[in-house]
């Protein structure tokens, strides 16, 4: 049987709501693996839930963060939830940090202060194609699976090349199936009309609920260049409100397109039918692992 139970769907999917109502049903306890949820000062916008789970808001928003370090907290907590005789359920929307969440990744150590900067100027300075050549002089698998066009990938695998890493690194263990634990994953489906419409919902109820005093207050202080990419934050700060929120709503619909390409791609995961009731997503969920003994 599973030691691990990881929950991964697309933004709007009802994740949280249903790795809440599991916790209900086995003793468990939740870890994030949302790479925005990280961050203190925006829970309207990243969507927090009041709800306690591992590695929400650890970080300040003037603090840099990184999957390498993320991986390290996620796994002590997997760890210390498994020695107290519980099940770690891992929930989020981020690929990459339930992937890290789940199995030892080889991941690059976080680049020197200002690394970024520096090589985000050299690609706005001396053009794409430049900065594009630099990343074929250093790492040509890279830079043969980049379009010079693409800024952020280009400046991230200049980056990681600087490292001594690689974009493209010879053995790919991101899509393996190997975990630390036994684990059952699970994805949740809900189709794209439906979708639409909770993310439109939810965007409008970010607003109701005071999303842009919260941005306003965020931005009136230092923040990092990692918390400055947290979907939807430039947007409402810049925009006019209505123009703010169909912009975010198309963002937001983008990005889940992108994470349920991604859930596809999971080994081994079980898909679920999520257009229902939390609660019945749950109870599925919970016959899917087999017999478990209830929550005190």
């Amino acid at each position: 049987m599973a030691r691990v139970v990881a929950i991964f769907g697309p933004t709007a999917s009802g994740k949280t709501a249903v790795a809440e109502e599991l916790a209900r049903r086995i003793p468990a306890e939740l870890v994030s693996a949302d790479a925005m949820q990280v961050y203190r000062g925006l829970p309207v916008l990243t969507n927090q839930s009041e709800h306690p789970a591992r590695l929400v808001a650890y970080l300040g928003l003037d603090e840099e963060g990184s999957v390498a370090d993320y991986q390290r907290l996620a796994h002590a907590a997997v760890d210390e939830i498994l020695a107290a005789g519980r099940t770690p359920v891992v929930v989020g929307g981020t690929g990459l940090y339930l992937r890290a969440a789940l199995a030892e990744l080889q991941l690059p150590p976080p680049p020197p202060p200002g690394t970024r900067e520096r090589l985000e100027r050299l690609y706005d300075d001396e053009g794409a194609e430049r900065a594009h050549a630099l990343l074929a002089e250093r790492d040509p698998a890279a830079a043969a699976a980049v379009h010079p066009n693409d800024r952020r990938r280009v400046v991230r695998a200049l980056e990681l090349a600087e490292a001594g890493s690689s974009l493209r690194p010879g053995e790919n263990t991101l899509w393996s199936a190997e975990t630390r634990h036994p684990t059952r994953i699970f994805g949740l489906e809900v189709s794209p009309e439906e979708l639409a419409r909770r993310i439109e919902r939810r965007t409008r109820e970010m607003f109701e609920r005071g999303v842009e005093e919260e941005v306003a207050t965020a931005l009136s202080d230092s923040i990092s260049a990692t918390a400055r990419t947290i979907h939807g934050l430039q947007d409402i700060a810049e925009l006019p409100r209505e123009q703010a929120i169909e912009v975010l709503i198309a963002r937001t619909r983008r990005y889940a397109a992108y994470q349920r390409k991604w859930m596809r791609r999971i080994p081994g995961i079980a898909l679920v039918d999520a257009g229902r009731p939390a609660a019945e997503v749950a109870a599925e969920i919970v016959g899917d692992l087999g017999s478990v003994a209830p929550a005190r």
